[in-house]
């Protein structure tokens, strides 16, 4: 039985906001900004001094935070006065808080190299969405995104993930063997998330039946 979904996406593909129409429709609890909020909790670091205090980090470190946070809620962790905190620290963190995750279930997890933690878990669902340049375009700007801001991270960001996956996970971004799926959210929200059950109904008729319930779809 599926107790957990791991979406990594494309910049700009919208994936953010599927993650929650996807949770919201199974009842689940969704870690993105509950990430960022997690490893600052465990950090003993303020989220709201992030930006300000971004000049204090190692180039390294500070590239890397940016990839690992970039998403519907864009962080960076500073370092805290009284520790050492680096990005291996990090992913250390990270893979913590997944397993954690992971034991509670009734979960969706995005990116943050959630999929690639989870990869073991036979009750991990892993999607990967991507989208057109256009539409990614589109997307960035309805949300309220300048052109040439948009274009800008579109260009830099899944960039920097193929080098942050190569670091840490020795992997390529995306590995397609990894997902169970890959989508093109260029057709829509809706027909995304029905796919997504459908799929998982093949394997797993429970939680589309759950999903149908709460919507009260018979």
């Amino acid at each position: 039985m599926f107790r957990l979904i791991a979406i990594e996406r494309e910049y700009g593909c919208g994936g953010g906001v599927i993650a929650q129409k996807i949770a919201d429709a199974l009842g689940w609890k969704i870690w993105d900004r509950l990430l960022t909020e997690e490893i600052a909790k465990l950090a003993n670091v303020d989220c709201s001094a992030v930006e300000r205090r971004g000049e204090r980090l190692d180039s390294r470190f500070y590239r890397l935070a940016k990839v690992f946070w970039r998403g519907s809620y864009e962080r960076s962790i500073p370092l805290d006065d009284d520790k050492f905190f680096d990005a291996d620290c990090l992913v250390s963190m990270m893979e913590r808080i997944v397993a954690k995750i992971a034991g509670e279930g009734n979960a969706v997890v995005i990116g943050r190299g959630a999929p690639f933690f989870l990869r073991e878990r036979e009750d991990a669902f892993r999607v990967f969405l991507y989208a057109t340049r256009e539409e990614k375009l589109r997307r960035l700007m309805q949300a309220g995104q300048r052109l040439e801001d948009a274009e800008d991270m579109i260009d830099t960001i899944d960039g920097e993930r193929v080098a942050f996956c190569r670091h840490y996970f020795s992997s390529d971004w995306p590995k397609r063997s990894l997902y169970h799926m890959m989508l093109n959210t260029a057709m829509g929200d809706e027909a995304v998330i029905a796919t997504i059950f459908a799929t998982m109904g093949l394997l797993d008729a429970s939680v589309v039946r759950k999903s149908n319930n709460r919507r009260g779809v018979r």
